[in-house]
């Protein structure tokens, strides 16, 4: 590698980096306020809400990192264009083929970090993050305990709790139970506690009065109690662990036993093979687009207001890739023998950068057409 191809490489590396923190940061802070209502509005703590945070950093890292590597490749491509320096090179004699191999090496290396990402780490995070879910949504306590609050832990269910102790009584219990729409039951009760045993969850309550609606006889009777147990086992929402996500399927399985889980869930074999076929196909985007963007830029030549109708270009290019990303998926999931077609924009974007390449080294046709411009001024 020479001195420029290392200099060019740095820059990208800088500018991907920077171009990725600022996309995740953005993305992130979109994501992040719904996040936050939903954890907290729970019942659980700050500490819930920054582990979620952590385990969808895999997912939204591998969505910005193909746009973060096109504005890498865009943006150091036109200002080395602007500051003379790809000038200087090409004029030395250096094609832009050979320009173009830190650009290569730029995409490997992305390519690289999202074949950890997309093959490993985001299958791991995402059933991580699904069995977390799946706890928090079955902590009743969470749902439950908190002061001064009208929830409604299930539809046609609603709890109110004035004040807990530190020892976990609870005051001025409201409970108002609508799902059996014929008889709907409230309780109300000055203390109570929440008593968790093999028969499951209770709310014990004590000194207290049940009102229950009989709505064919229009009569509203009412019930004085010393104590009394309310089931709310069922209010718990405890998720099936054993139904995965099809992004939470670990990629050996997918590659190793794809007729199994085929058999096994409820996804059928183009879905899995698609999901398979498209972890891999990110891989392959990443080197495309980096290449798209540069070989785009190299089609113009030196200005000092830079190369703005090529990043117009460029960008069209990316737009139209991720069109196509689109179009495949649906079509292999439908026959997963065409799933080579999910790596359908990879190579297209391969094939335009270089058909551009090719161009913007044409020696030839330069030479062809000075010499048809010399010919016809008049001596």
């Amino acid at each position: 590698m020479s001195r420029f191809d290392g200099y060019f490489l740095r820059q990208l590396l800088v500018l991907f980096g920077f171009f990725t923190l600022v996309l995740v940061g953005v993305f992130w802070i979109t994501r992040s306020v719904s996040l936050f209502d939903r954890v907290i509005s729970g019942g659980q703590s700050a500490m819930v809400f920054l582990e979620f945070t952590a385990l969808t950093l895999p997912t939204l890292i591998r969505t910005v990192m193909p746009m973060a590597v096109f504005a890498a490749a865009v943006y150091a491509t036109n200002r080395l264009s602007r500051e003379s320096e790809l000038t200087v090179m090409l004029a030395t004699g250096s094609s832009p083929w050979r320009l173009a191999r830190a650009v290569l090496l730029f995409g490997l290396v992305a390519g690289l970090m999202m074949a950890i990402i997309s093959v490993f780490l985001r299958p791991a995070s995402v059933d991580q993050l699904e069995r977390r879910q799946a706890e928090v949504a079955g902590d009743v306590t969470a749902q439950l305990l908190n002061e001064g609050e009208f929830l409604h832990p299930s539809k046609g269910v609603t709890v109110y709790i004035g004040r807990i102790d530190l020892d976990g009584t609870l005051h001025e219990v409201f409970v108002s139970d609508r799902r059996d729409k014929a008889n709907p039951t409230s309780y109300s009760s000055t203390t109570a506690y929440l008593v968790n045993n093999d028969a499951g969850i209770h709310l014990v309550m004590l000194d207290g009065v049940a009102l229950r609606l009989d709505q064919q006889g229009r009569t509203l009777s009412s019930t004085l109690f010393d104590d009394a147990s309310y089931d709310i086992s069922e209010l718990t929402n405890k998720g099936d662990l054993n139904q995965q996500s099809l992004e939470a399927i670990a990629t050996l399985d997918l590659i190793t036993n794809i007729d199994g889980l085929a058999a096994s869930t409820a996804y059928s074999r183009g879905q899995l093979i698609e999901e398979l076929h498209q972890r891999f196909s990110w891989i392959a985007i990443c080197i495309a687009v980096a290449m798209a963007g540069y070989s785009t830029l190299m089609l113009g030549s030196f200005s000092r207001f830079g190369l703005w109708p090529q990043i117009f270009g460029a960008f069209t290019i990316l737009v139209l890739l991720e069109g196509v990303r689109g179009f495949v998926s649906p079509v292999v999931i439908d026959d997963p023998r065409l799933w080579v077609l999910l790596y359908l924009p990879a190579v297209a974007g391969l094939a335009i950068s270089s058909l551009f390449l090719l161009f913007a080294g044409r020696p030839l046709i330069r030479k062809r057409n000075n010499g048809k411009t010399s010919s016809a001024v008049p001596a």
